[in-house]
């Protein structure tokens, strides 16, 4: 019954209890003199409204002052002077609502901190990955620039093959900056679709001949998948879609078996077509999927390091997809195989 009363109530209740102990006094006096019983009830009305008025105005001051101290405290906005000079609604449960006020800043306050703790957490790993990826290039260029700066400029057989390798660190760098550069642009929301219906299928045999030098130095065989003979008309950025492409299928090929096969393959979804792209090369377990789209995760860090790249590709896959609203998934097995999937808007 006393739970969660309201200011107003509790002011009631508090003139009742007054009124209580008040009226057998002032009806014993009332037959006791020559008091008129109805002045005596009167006055007794009187006493309890002006209790009533009397606890309302001071519960009103006090609660206020209480408040306004805690919502100063877990408020960020400054008040205004009407903010301020304002009174609390008396017929709610005042010190419920504040209860849970402070209980929603609590977990917000929580959610912050643990959200800095991560972006914190993320920066510090971005920022060493970073150093990691872009050291490597450097401290090659470095001792092969040093070599050639202390003899072997002048012998051409060594200087050949140091100046062919200064040109792929010089190249790998590159990939990275711009790599870097496109990611930014993607996470900052900057990036722009000129959207447009085109035919998927056809996009994949250009990539396809795109990569077939790259193919063919590993013996491996780029196709469409069964069913695929038909042309699918998307709608989307041709060209970032291109670059989707171009990256799922450059690392079939890095990450394929010698000899293997790489396919594409599409799906009528209604609304959607699903595009996959499926190799039969080294795969990964489980514990890897969750992460194959984080920067600079490689699955394989010696290979990865032979086959070279920025780390970034899938990343920057999965951001593109993601700005035109679709989603990309991942199936993969050790010694299987991997099958990158994503959709895209059927036109």
């Amino acid at each position: 019954m006393l739970k969660n009363l309201t200011p107003r109530q509790i002011a009631l209740y508090a003139a009742i209890c007054i009124g209580a102990i008040v009226l057998p006094v002032a009806f014993f006096l009332a037959f006791t003199s020559i008091t008129k019983w109805w002045a005596v009830v009167l006055a007794c009305l009187v006493v309890i409204a002006g209790a009533y008025w009397i606890n309302l105005f001071f519960l009103q001051k006090y609660i206020y002052r209480k408040i306004k101290l805690i919502y100063k405290s877990i408020h960020t906005l400054k008040l205004d002077r009407t903010q301020k000079t304002r009174t609390i609604d008396m017929d709610s449960s005042i010190l419920e609502d504040v209860d849970k006020d402070v209980a929603e800043w609590a977990e917000d306050q929580e959610r912050e901190i643990s959200e800095l703790k991560r972006l914190e957490n993320y920066r510090r790993e971005y920022i060493g990955n970073v150093s990691h990826e872009l050291k490597t290039p450097i401290f090659n260029i470095q001792g092969y620039v040093h070599t050639l700066m202390d003899g072997a400029l002048s012998d051409p057989q060594v200087s050949d093959k140091y100046l062919d390798r200064l040109a792929k660190n010089v190249e790998r760098l590159t990939t990275i900056v711009d790599d870097l550069e496109t990611i930014s642009e993607l996470e900052s929301g900057k990036l722009l679709l000129d959207i447009n219906a085109f035919d998927i299928r056809q996009l994949a045999l250009d990539v396809f001949e795109a990569q077939e030098i790259n193919a063919r130095e590993r013996g491996i065989t780029l196709q469409l998948k069964d069913g695929a003979s038909s042309g699918f008309i998307v709608s989307a950025d041709i060209d970032y879609v291109r670059q989707v492409l171009d990256n799922l299928i450059r690392n079939s090929i890095k990450y394929g078996r010698d000899n293997g096969i790489t396919k594409v393959a599409f799906y009528n979804m209604e609304q959607y077509i699903l595009v996959e792209v499926a190799d039969n090369g080294i795969g990964m377990g489980e514990v890897h999927l969750k992460h194959v789209f984080d920067r600079f995760y490689r699955v394989d860090k010696s290979r990865s390091r032979q086959v070279g790249g920025s780390g970034l590709g899938l990343s920057i896959v999965k951001h593109i997809i993601e700005a035109h609203n679709q989603t990309i998934n991942v199936r993969s097995a050790p010694d299987v195989g991997s099958t990158f999937g994503f959709t895209l808007d059927r036109a």
